[in-house]
C-alpha cells in the first residue's frame, strides 16, 4: 500500500495552480518528511472556483460500514467505481500534494526503504477520495484514502501499490465538480504519470518509525552505507 508520505513543503502548489482565481488556506496540518496514516494531512479541493488547502484525516472507513470492514489509507483504482467507493468518486475527489512517498524492499528485519519522487523535482499530486459531508464523530468516516493502482505494482516493489499521481493540470481536472464519477475513473486510468516520470534512492531505515522526522530521512544514503 501507499502508507508513508513525504509532505515537507507544499508551497509550490500555489505556483502550479496560479491560474486559479482564489486560494484559501484553511488547514494547519503539520508538514512532515515522514507522514503516516492516522494523521491530519494537507489536501486540496476545488469549490466555487477556489482552490482550498484543507486538513483531512488520512484513513477512511464509511460511516455505518460493518465492524468487519477495517479503516484503510488506500482505495484501489479497480474498485473505486464500485458500491463502497462510488459515492465518493462522484462527490469526494481531492488531491494529496506531496514531495514523495516511501516504499520498502527486501525481507524483515532487513527491509530497505526508498524515497520516490518526480524525476524533474516537481510536486506530486495524488488522487484521493473523501466524504466531506460525513456526519459522524468517527474521524475515519470523514477521512480520506489515496487511490492506488495495484495492477502496476509499486515503483520498486512489484508487490506494493503505487499511488495514482497526476500532473497539476490533470489534478485540477480530477477535482472539477463538473466531472462525473465515470469520467474521473477513466482519467485516473488513462493519464496518471508513468514510471519514467519518477526517480528513487535508498534512505535511512529510521524512516520506518513514524515518530522520526527531519530532512535526513528523505536524503539519499551515501554509497558506502550499502555497498
Amino acid at each position: 500500500m501507499c502508507g508513508r508520505l513525504d509532505q515537507n513543503d507544499i508551497g509550490r502548489v500555489l505556483n502550479d495552480f496560479r491560474w486559479v482565481d482564489e486560494v484559501l488556506r484553511r488547514g494547519r496540518a503539520e508538514l512532515l518528511f515522514n507522514a503516516a496514516p492516522g494523521t491530519l494531512r494537507p489536501v486540496l479541493r476545488m469549490a466555487g472556483g477556489a482552490l482550498i488547502v484543507d486538513d483531512r484525516w488520512w484513513m477512511y472507513k464509511a460511516a455505518g460500514a460493518p465492524a468487519t470492514v477495517r479503516p484503510t489509507p488506500n482505495a484501489r483504482l479497480d474498485k473505486i467505481a464500485g458500491r463502497y467507493w462510488g459515492r465518493l468518486l462522484g462527490a469526494g475527489r481531492i488531491i494529496v500534494p506531496a514531495n514523495g512517498w516511501y516504499e520498502w524492499t527486501g525481507e524483515k528485519p532487513n527491509k530497505q526503504p526508498w524515497h520516490i519522487h518526480r524525476a524533474d523535482g516537481e510536486m506530486l499530486y495524488m488522487a484521493a477520495l473523501t466524504a466531506w459531508d460525513a456526519r459522524s464523530e468517527d474521524r475515519n468516516a470523514s477521512g480520506f484514502a489515496i487511490v492506488t493502482d495495484d495492477a502496476e505494482g509499486g515503483m520498486i516493489d512489484v508487490h506494493d501499490r503505487r499511488p495514482v499521481v497526476f500532473s497539476a493540470s490533470d489534478a485540477a481536472t480530477w477535482m472539477d465538480p463538473e466531472l462525473s464519477g465515470e469520467q474521473a475513473a477513466q482519467l485516473a486510468r488513462s493519464v496518471s504519470l508513468g514510471a519514467d516520470k519518477f526517480a528513487w534512492h535508498r534512505v535511512s531505515t529510521a524512516v520506518g518509525n513514524a515518530r522520526n522526522q527531519g530532512a535526513e530521512l528523505a536524503a539519499p544514503l551515501s554509497p558506502g552505507l550499502f555497498d
